[in-house]
Parts: structure tokens; C-alpha cells; sequence
């Protein structure tokens, strides 16, 4: 009986070829040209021994799309030239011959709008624990106008934060609460006070202090706010405390946030790698709709983006983060107590502050980056910096950044008022030496010295902190100005 070539259904069994073929039959496509609304991604690869490059890069973008091990009926369901995505280029990393970079173009149907956790589902989910592949590392993404369009952004940006705090013209100034835990909240804001007296802009809980039995956050809350409160009196300037709002469920988030308002804080603080991407984005949308300012910090980040070889850059981690919005962010010191590249600091930096990037591989940059008039991030320094730290942070950070120090100021033999007042007077210095346009990196000591003769309080910390150095190798550095080869044209 011979089957009717008008049934549909028939011809669908006919055209079925089932079987196990390779991905790069159909998702290696090195002559495609990658749309201007394609996702672009660039994934390190380190292949399992006897894979191939090219089936590796393909393994990478079917199994993160529209593909998986076998051919099913259901292809023929759907328009998979439309939805799969193509590895369309691949380099070899000189030095690493078990490493390749495999780029990655996603048609942007494959992602709903205005979602990270979407896009981390789709390009970071199952395929990092594929089994074809040794490791694996998202190095960077492009991510087109017509997607960022479609998320919220920093809830306020740099420009309106200074206009809120009416400081202009060089860096904020920060400090942590030390120690961490242990404090009454009395106590807590008796050192909130000191800091803030001597000259710091804010001063912050850390990552961990949410609401323990030592220190529930109410009781935090309110002493840390009498102390801004009589700083500000005290100062004639307008001050801040981070007042973290990280809790274990959102309805506990959305408590502690309205509370942060209903006492006038300018600023609350979220860990938003641990609180979560969908959390972090409400909330971000709340402190826009309520006009308060929200101070991202980035604990577990390491854990995610510290290996060279596998996991997530943390430039990606910082993308995603000004997509779904904050108005200050972590980004390491370079010079202090914790990981940081200072060629991809640097360009971290003008990702979270710059309306475009361009590609620059010597810069860990792979993709040009437009943001299309996204607010601003402040990039913070924070970890184990001190004052002689100050004129080479303003030139790794610039301007528009919030410099940290608690440690660093908390640790002045004087107290914590002492300390900031040092810490204030080193970088109004710097920032004048800048202004008359010496070289900060030469004469950093010098500009330092010679403010210290003024200020018995720098004058100490420089003596106390002159041998204090924090340096190690970098376990993720950038690969060697030229490492990556590439065969063919590169794609913006």
C-alpha cells in the first residue's frame, strides 16, 4: 500500500532520519554572519581528549539551544534554521593547546525579554556539565540593543546619585563596619558615627550581617540611622550607611527595604549573586520606584568566576548586573587583599560606566558594547586597602567610583574618626595633584608626604601601613596580548 504524498503526516515519518549524528553537521556554520540582534558569545573550550574543535564549539551551541544527543521527531516540528544557534567561529589560545575559543552566535527568539535568570538557563544551564567537555568558561557576551531595550537598568545611575548626595568632583568615599559580627547594634552605630564624623560619604554592613541573634536589623537600622543623622548634623554634608536587605525570603526583603525608607536612608545594599537574579531585579526595580539607591555586593562571585578555565568571567557577572540594575557594584581593588586583573578591572570599569566599549581582546574585551543610554554604575573598591592605596586607586578607578576602606580606617591607631579623617584627607590631595596634572603613579608617595605634614592623622596611617602589601599572582589573568589567534575576519 503506498502512502499519499497529501498526508502531511506521512511525509513527516518519510523526511525522519533518526539516528545519533555529529553536532557539527548542523551547528558548526563558520561562514555565518552574525545578525545585529543575535546574542554573540565567546566560550572558552577544553575539549575531552579525541573531540574536535569544531565538534566541541558546535557540542556547545546546540546543546545551549535547540540541540541534544540524538535527532528527534519533533525537529520536524519546528523551524530549527530559525531558533538553533551557530558556533561561526573558532580560535586556538597559543600556550593552552587544550584550550580553544568557540563563539557562539543565539538567535534573540531563543530568550524572553527583560529576563537574566532566562539567559542564564539557556547559555550557562546544562551544557557546562556536558560530559564531552572538560571545562568550560563564558568569557563575554554582546548583547544587542534590542535586548537591553527590554530590561530596566540601574535604578537610578551615576548622574542622579551625585545629584542626591550633591558630591561632585572625585570619588565617594566608603567604609565596612569591622568586625563583621559580634557588635551590639548600639555599638554597631557608635563606629557608623565615628567613620562617618571623620569624613567617609557611607559606611555599610557586610555581606553576612543580615538579621543574627547578636544583631537583629531593626535594632541595627535604627541606631545606624541616629548615627548618619547626627553625622549629617554634625558635618553640614549629606552621608549614608548600606543598610543590607538580604534576607531569606523576598517578603523579609521588601520588610527591610520599606523600613530603609520609612527612616530616610538614601541607600540599602543586596548581595545579588546570592539573593538571586529575579530577587535582585524586583528589588531593583523597587528602590526606582521609591527613589532610594541600591549598593550591590558581589559576594560568591569567586566561586563562580576565580578559574581561568572554567565557570563565568566575572565581566559577565558585572553585564548582567547593570542590565538588571544597581546603582554601586564591587569590582575588586587590583591593588588590595582580593583577585582582580588590573587590565580587566580597568575595563570592567568602563562596562559598567561607558554608553560603548569597544572590542579590545588585550583588554579581556571581546565584543564591541553598546549600552544605548543605560544608566551608569559606580564601580567600588573594596578589600583590604589603605591609604597609601589612594593614588593609584584613583587612577585605576577615576572619578566616578566609591573607594572602601574598612580595615583601612578602622584600624588607624587612632580610631575610626582618625582613620577617615586620613583617608579624606589622602584623597582630596590626590585628587588635587590630579587636577594640577602631576603623574599620580610617580609621585603618589610625594603628594601623600606632603599632605601628612598637615594632618597628624595621615601622617600615622602612612607610618602604621608603609610595608602592608598585598602581592600574589592573579590566578585569572588575561591571556598574553596575542595569545588568541583568529583564522578568519572578527565580528564586532
Amino acid at each position: 500500500m503506498s502512502t499519499s504524498t497529501s498526508d502531511p503526516q506521512a511525509a513527516m515519518r518519510d523526511a525522519y532520519r533518526p539516528g545519533v549524528r555529529e553536532y557539527r553537521e548542523a551547528y558548526f556554520d563558520p561562514g555565518y554572519a552574525p545578525a545585529d540582534t543575535d546574542i554573540l558569545a565567546a566560550f572558552r573550550v577544553t575539549p575531552q581528549p579525541g573531540v574536535a574543535e569544531e565538534e566541541a564549539g558546535a557540542a556547545v551551541a546546540a546543546e545551549s539551544s535547540t540541540g541534544t544527543w540524538t535527532t528527534v521527531w519533533s525537529d520536524l516540528l519546528t523551524d530549527l534554521d530559525r531558533y538553533r544557534a551557530r558556533c561561526y567561529r573558532i580560535e586556538r589560545v597559543s600556550g593552552q593547546p587544550d584550550q580553544l575559543i568557540a563563539y557562539i552566535a543565539y538567535p534573540l527568539d531563543l530568550f524572553e525579554e527583560g529576563s537574566i535568570v532566562n539567559l542564564m538557563s539557556s547559555i550557562v544551564g546544562n551544557v557546562f556539565g556536558f560530559k564531552a567537555l572538560r571545562a568550560l568558561r563564558l568569557e563575554d557576551l554582546r548583547l544587542p540593543v534590542a535586548y537591553l531595550k527590554t530590561f530596566p537598568g540601574p535604578p537610578h545611575g551615576i548622574g542622579v546619585e551625585r545629584d542626591i548626595l550633591d558630591k561632585y568632583g572625585r570619588p565617594l568615599l566608603g567604609g565596612t563596619i569591622k568586625p563583621k559580627i559580634g557588635m551590639s547594634a548600639r555599638n554597631y552605630g557608635r563606629s557608623v558615627y565615628e567613620l562617618l564624623r571623620g569624613g567617609l560619604d557611607f559606611t555599610k554592613d557586610d555581606e553576612n550581617v543580615n538579621s543574627q541573634p547578636v544583631m537583629r536589623w531593626r535594632d541595627r537600622y535604627l541606631f545606624t540611622m541616629e548615627a548618619v543623622r547626627k553625622a549629617e548634623d554634625e558635618t553640614g554634608e549629606r552621608k549614608g550607611h548600606y543598610l543590607n536587605v538580604t534576607a531569606g525570603t523576598m517578603e523579609d526583603v521588601y520588610r527591610r527595604a520599606e523600613f530603609a525608607k520609612e527612616l530616610g536612608s538614601p541607600i540599602i545594599m543586596s548581595d545579588f549573586l546570592t539573593i538571586g537574579f529575579t530577587a535582585h531585579t524586583s528589588l531593583s526595580r523597587w528602590c526606582r520606584d521609591n527613589g532610594v539607591l541600591l549598593h550591590c555586593h558581589r559576594a560568591m562571585h569567586a566561586v563562580v568566576d576565580r578559574q581561568r578555565s572554567h565557570g563565568i568571567h566575572w565581566r559577565v557577572l558585572a553585564k548582567w548586573l547593570r542590565m538588571a540594575g544597581g546603582d554601586q557594584l564591587h569590582n575588586g581593588t587590583v591593588v588590595g587583599k582580593l583577585e582582580g586583573d588590573r587590565t580587566a578591572t580597568m575595563a570592567i570599569n568602563d562596562l559598567l560606566r561607558e554608553d560603548f566599549v569597544p572590542a579590545d581582546l588585550s583588554r579581556g574585551i571581546y565584543f564591541d558594547q553598546a549600552w544605548a543610554s543605560m544608566p551608569a554604575v559606580f564601580p567600588v573598591a573594596s578589600g583590604g586597602i589603605h591609604v597609601w592605596h589612594v593614588p593609584e586607586l584613583v587612577g585605576i578607578f577615576g572619578t566616578d567610583s566609591v573607594l572602601q576602606f574598612g580595615g583601612g580606617t578602622q584600624g588607624h591607631p587612632g580610631g575610626n574618626r582618625a582613620g577617615a579623617m586620613a583617608v579624606r584627607v589622602a584623597l582630596e590631595a590626590v585628587i588635587r595633584a590630579r587636577g594640577e596634572g602631576r603623574d599620580l603613579a610617580a609621585e603618589g608617595p610625594e603628594i601623600l608626604a606632603g599632605a601628612a605634614r598637615q594632618s597628624p592623622e595621615l601622617r600615622a596611617a602612612l607610618e602604621l601601613w608603609k610595608e602592608t602589601r598585598f602581592e600574589f599572582d592573579e590566578v585569572d589573568r588575561l591571556d598574553p596580548a596575542g595569545s588568541v589567534s583568529s583564522p578568519g575576519r572578527r565580528t564586532p
